[in-house]
């Protein structure tokens, strides 16, 4: 397992290169309480795009996975955590790439996107729609602590808090440094930053995805932006659907050139 700490920040990743010269990198980052095996090992994007002949890169989130595990918010604010993961970048000699978030991984990538504009080609955003511009509720950051801390998973009333959890224990994560996650800062993108990035931007989430929202509204607040909406998927079943990976990759060959007219 390879990893490194920077900034205080002990980051595991993959770097899978293909047989010859990349014809391109992607960066990956991952949804809460998951890690890079589960959210695009197993559901396939690695095979997917080591098939392309692309360079993968996959990244544990800090609270996640190999990576460090601190229990104090601090060490989770969005901004250290994008600047790290550039400084991975940098020390792995990735220039320009693609960057894909999931759910949580998208408010990294666009941090990171808005920190160096330059430095991506293309920025997908999965799992997210309109609902990332609400307010932070302190209500729903509490209750998401509480059902990473409780004792009995069973006991937690929200079918989705409880699903989470569910999640988390799955995987083995621990649930005390993502309640240290979930207790950290998380305000929404500002509009206005937003439509300044210069690249193209991909947002997809499922029909029934009720904790994304729509997509077209948060694809519309870019310069460059595409939606597409998976049919018949929800937040936990859009990630490994043939047809999300088929939006991701008509994006990437230029095949979705109509701005917020995506279905699948």
């Amino acid at each position: 397992m390879p990893s490194l700490t920077i900034g205080g920040a002990s980051l595991a990743y993959d770097d899978i290169m293909p047989p010859g010269e990349p014809g391109r990198t992607v960066v990956l980052l991952h949804g809460f309480a998951s890690n890079r095996a589960e959210g695009w090992r197993r559901t396939g994007w690695y095979g997917a795009f080591e098939r392309r002949g692309m360079r993968v890169i996959g990244i544990d989130h800090p609270g996640h996975g190999e990576s460090g595990k601190p229990h104090d918010p601090a060490a989770y604010e969005r901004a250290h955590m994008a600047h790290a993961m550039l400084e991975l970048l940098d020390v792995l000699g990735v220039g320009r790439c693609d960057l894909i978030g999931y759910s949580m991984g998208t408010r990294t990538a666009i941090a990171m996107a808005l920190s160096a504009p330059d430095r991506f080609s293309n920025l997908i955003l999965g799992g997210v729609g309109g609902r990332m511009f609400e307010p932070s509720d302190p209500a729903r950051a509490e209750a998401l602590v509480g059902a990473m801390l409780a004792d009995d998973p069973d006991s937690i009333a929200d079918p989705l808090l409880r699903s989470f959890r569910h999640f988390a224990d799955e995987q083995g994560e621990d649930r005390q440094a993502l309640a240290a996650f979930s207790e950290a800062p998380n305000p929404p993108p500002a509009r206005e930053s937003l439509a300044a990035l210069p690249m193209p931007v991909l947002v997809v989430a499922g029909q029934r995805d009720h904790l994304a929202g729509d997509p077209e509204e948060l694809a519309r607040a870019f310069a460059d932006g595409r939606s597409v909406t998976v049919a018949g998927c929800d937040h936990f079943s859009a990630i490994p659907h043939a047809l999300t990976k088929a939006a991701v990759f008509d994006f990437l060959d230029g095949l979705l050139d109509d701005p917020f007219e995506g279905r699948f």
